[in-house]
């Protein structure tokens, strides 16, 4: 765990609608399904959902809509890989089922409509991903609260974080001890227990979570820090050479003291102390013997400047990591592990050490949007391109010192950035995240942003392929033949429209990032004063190139636009011209 201001605030979540949208002025779909395409005029709402969070290829999907489709109306579901439609069918009723491609590691758009004549509505959409290996793409959720609860009140949270697709949980503060998470032993574990913060914890609830993720297909990771042993170490068997000290002569343990109604400080081992990791992994055995994680998500509380062992030798604590995850995957290889990478320390030695993806949890020293993009970057450089990235990073975190609502623009701004950047956002559980220690729920996400981060969240899964899945970022010269606003290269600047360009493929993605009203360009949006961004209609861009080109389709989380529609354009010598229909936060449009 890591201490913050706390509110005993009872815990809720909003539940999310998908938006859906009108299409009018259509035309005849290239693509031959006689179904015709468009452009979003309106706003209906109407829920539709999968019953998984990620599906193994040659799995069979199933589909609900809420409310029920008309039965006199004739609806038609389509299913799209990027800009082709790999399947369109009829439905009716309010559930159906799709058996999903044999392809691994692909993300669709499904599209339910309702045919009016030569119009089409578009009634509901969400995103669905086709992976046989969660942590290829992985979105990542908490739970932190294992009080008694009801069944149907955690099936409400899981079936929440499904809706958002998210396909791996970490289970925050659920154990006891840190030095011994297992509360009780294998032969009789407890039934409850005080975790550290003195809250009582029960087994009944964690095994319920575990039971009902694995039926979404979300997996189930276990939170410890990895080197952290409360007052009782002693007791429990944790040497005096196992510590690190902050001097030479080990008289003072390096130590992260916590006040009431926290239960112990927390004393710090060397995590690559040999004995430390023999006793810690007989533990970590102990977890496994009586809860069926799919995994260890191993924490640590960043640069603690110099510190020594017990003999006076200086503590490499970054490379530390790296041995205790080698240990990890060494005893435990059927398991995923992740080690958080606070504020960027060790993650190097992470990277090398085969941790199943990367996690960063961002700070006020990488406080700027281009600082997102240089994480998700420098990682992607560490692991030689194999890893995607997660991010916990905190919104609003001045503000969450009281009750309050998240403020949607700073929310969706910072979204924008990461998930066009390649990577993904540690924030949603039984709340969504406003603070390090994860039971903090000060603030709550108003229905704007419910809907808006559900649409996101879609889009992420959608085009995983384009976002997560290789390429590479590129330059090229984009301008603006519209006069009503100002574009320019990558990084953001307040007043501009700004482009991030990358090559994927045969395919060129530029991401149109808005700036134009923005007041900051630090993510974190201390006091939630970043404004809602300006709504700019019929952008024409120029793209110097002298490719031939095929198509030009745009794509947007954002509720004004679509999330595919084929783009009008003009090729001349030398460049191209195009119209972007609507740019609120983000639109991404791919050249082919």
């Amino acid at each position: 765990m890591k201490p913050s201001r706390l509110r005993n605030n009872k815990l809720f979540f909003i539940l999310c609608l998908t938006e859906c949208v009108l299409l009018s002025g259509c035309r005849k779909n290239p693509q031959g399904s006689g179904l015709p395409e468009g452009g979003p005029d309106s706003v209906t709402t109407v829920v539709l959902s999968c019953d998984k969070a990620r599906y193994d290829p040659g799995s069979t999907a199933h589909f609900q809509c809420d409310p029920a489709m008309d039965a006199s109306i004739e609806y038609r579901v389509r299913y799209r890989h990027l800009d082709s439609i790999v399947h369109e069918e009829s439905v009716t009723g309010n559930t159906w089922s799709w058996t999903v491609p044999g392809e691994d590691f692909r993300g669709y758009l499904v599209e339910l409509y309702a045919v009016q004549g030569t119009d089409l509505i578009l009634a509901g959409s969400t995103g669905l991903d086709v992976s046989s290996r969660w942590t290829r793409f992985p979105r990542y959720g908490f739970l932190s609260s294992f009080g008694a609860l009801k069944q149907e009140k955690m099936a409400g949270v899981i079936d929440n974080l499904c809706r958002f697709h998210i396909n791996g949980i970490q289970y925050y503060d659920w154990h006891c001890d840190h030095n011994r998470p297992l509360a009780g032993t294998v032969e009789q574990p407890a039934g409850s227990w005080p975790d550290i913060g003195g809250r009582t914890q029960y087994k009944a609830t964690v095994e319920e979570y575990i039971s009902l993720a694995r039926e979404k297909n979300m997996a189930s990771m276990f939170y410890d820090l990895c080197y952290g042993v409360l007052t009782n170490g002693a007791a429990d068997g944790v040497k005096e050479e196992w510590y690190i000290f902050t001097d030479r002569n080990h008289l003072h343990k390096d130590v992260l003291e916590l006040s009431p109604p926290f239960r112990s400080p927390i004393y710090l081992t060397d995590p690559s102390n040999p004995f430390w990791l023999d006793y810690f992994s007989a533990r970590v055995a102990d977890v496994y013997c009586v809860y069926d994680f799919d995994g260890f998500h191993i924490d640590q509380l960043g640069e603690r400047g110099a510190r020594y062992d017990y003999n006076g030798g200086t503590v490499d604590m970054a490379r530390g990591y790296g041995k205790f995850l080698n240990r990890m995957n060494s005893d435990y290889p059927q398991k995923t592990h992740v080690f958080n990478a606070v504020a960027g320390y060790g993650q190097q030695s992470i990277a090398w050490s085969g941790a199943d993806f990367l996690y960063n949890e961002v700070w006020s020293n990488q406080s700027s949007y281009a600082d997102l993009k240089n994480i998700i970057d420098l990682n992607a450089y560490y692991s030689g391109g194999k890893l995607n990235t997660v991010l916990a990073a905190y919104m609003n975190y001045d503000k969450a010192n009281t009750a309050g609502t998240f403020n949607t623009p700073g929310v969706l701004m910072t979204e924008a950035v990461i998930f066009a950047s390649g990577g993904s956002h540690l924030e949603l559980g039984e709340h969504m995240l406003c603070k390090e220690y994860f039971p903090n729920n000060n603030l709550s996400m108003d229905k704007q942003l419910s809907i808006g981060l559900v649409s996101y969240y879609d889009f992420l899964v959608a085009y995983e392929n384009l976002l997560r899945d290789g390429g590479s970022f590129n330059e090229v010269s984009l301008n603006a033949v519209s006069s009503s606003f100002s574009v320019d290269s990558w990084p953001p600047r307040t007043g501009k429209v700004i482009y991030l360009a990358k090559q994927v493929g045969n395919r060129q993605v530029i991401h149109l990032l808005n700036y134009s009203n923005a007041i900051s360009l630090s993510w974190r949006d201390l006091n939630g004063e970043q404004p809602e961004q300006r709504l700019i209609r019929d952008a024409v861009f120029r793209l110097i190139t002298t490719k031939n080109i095929n198509k030009i389709w745009a794509a947007t989380p954002d509720p004004e636009g679509a999330k595919y529609r084929e783009l009008e354009y003009t090729q001349g010598s030398g460049y191209v011209t195009f119209t972007v229909p609507v740019l609120n936060y983000w639109t991404m449009v791919v050249i082919q």
